[in-house]
């Protein structure tokens, strides 16, 4: 199974069409056709629906196309990697973020470091803890940030410096918006929006038993979608505060939750793991800045 080949089929898959596809990848139609074709004949699986509008994945397609796209990235983050061993000017650095008002810190820490090696390149990508956590443990970020406690058996880690605040964002009309401070009695009835994880980990440390009771409506891995939800009326969200925007103008505002309930936020890698160079660096900048 070739990298190009697969390279050719993913790109198929985005274009849902050869026509197109063979365009983008600047290769004939007929090429990218037995290519394809090839690889259908390789697995021993049929990957697309063929029809006069293009073309469709099957499910064995839909397997293919994510399990592509992952060899895809690692092949690209080892290219990537080795191409900085000839460099300590600069780089790539991937990581996973979870939503937290505390990423300032990772901020100004990438912004310092850049000073040093202005050639650094750095990949965000964002998600709740196990989506960030799964692409460490497949190598496809160098570090994430999380806001539970880390494994202790699988992570090295370092504590940011404060807490997040949880509260309610809700309408700026809701009834609710009246308290100073939201407590789990004020949510019962109310439809509620929050984190799967977050419904899991963090609101039992708060609501303990009434957490059965809560209506949990939906589930957000993004605390933007769900204000958006929240702003077209179908609920109030449990959140971080500063995630949303809840200015005047928004539509929103945000209460406290009562009693206080807040969580860290923590920067891990894998333990015994191997870095390119910058990121070594990076790593290393970033023990002495959170440092005890």
């Amino acid at each position: 199974m070739e990298i190009r080949v697969l390279r050719y089929f993913v790109e198929a898959a985005r274009q849902a069409s050869i026509t197109r596809a063979a365009e983008a990848l600047h290769v004939s139609q007929p090429t990218l056709s037995k290519q394809l074709k090839g690889l259908e004949d390789e697995i021993g699986k049929q990957l697309f629906r063929r029809d006069n509008y293009g073309i469709k994945l099957t499910e064995a397609g839909n397997l293919m196309r994510k399990r592509a796209e992952d060899i895809l990235a690692m092949v690209d983050k080892t290219s990537a990697e080795f191409a900085a061993l000839t460099t300590l000017t600069g780089g790539d650095i991937y990581i996973g973020c979870a939503e937290s008002q505390l990423i300032h810190y990772l901020a100004e820490a990438i912004s310092r470091f850049r000073q040093q090696y202005p050639d650094l390149r750095f990949h965000l990508v964002s998600g709740d803890t196990e989506l960030v956590t799964d692409r460490l443990d497949r190598g496809l970020v160098d570090l994430a940030v999380i806001v539970e406690p880390p494994s202790l058996e699988r992570y090295t880690y370092l504590e940011v410096p404060g807490a997040d605040t949880w509260g309610v964002v809700m309408r700026q009309q809701d009834p609710l918006a009246q308290k100073a401070v939201i407590t789990p009695a004020d949510l019962r009835g109310q439809a509620v929006i929050c984190s799967e994880q977050s419904i899991q980990n963090d609101i039992p440390r708060w609501a303990g038993d009434e957490t059965l009771d809560l209506n949990l409506i939906g589930t957000t891995n993004l605390s933007f979608n769900g204000s958006v939800f929240v702003r077209s009326g179908l609920g109030v969200e449990l959140t971080f505060k500063g995630l949303c925007d809840t200015s005047a103008e928004s539509g929103l505002t945000f209460r406290p939750l009562a009693p206080e309930l807040k969580t860290k936020m923590y920067i891990i890698w894998k333990k015994y793991q191997v870095f390119t160079p910058i990121a070594e660096s990076f790593v290393k900048q970033l023990q002495v800045d959170f440092a005890d």
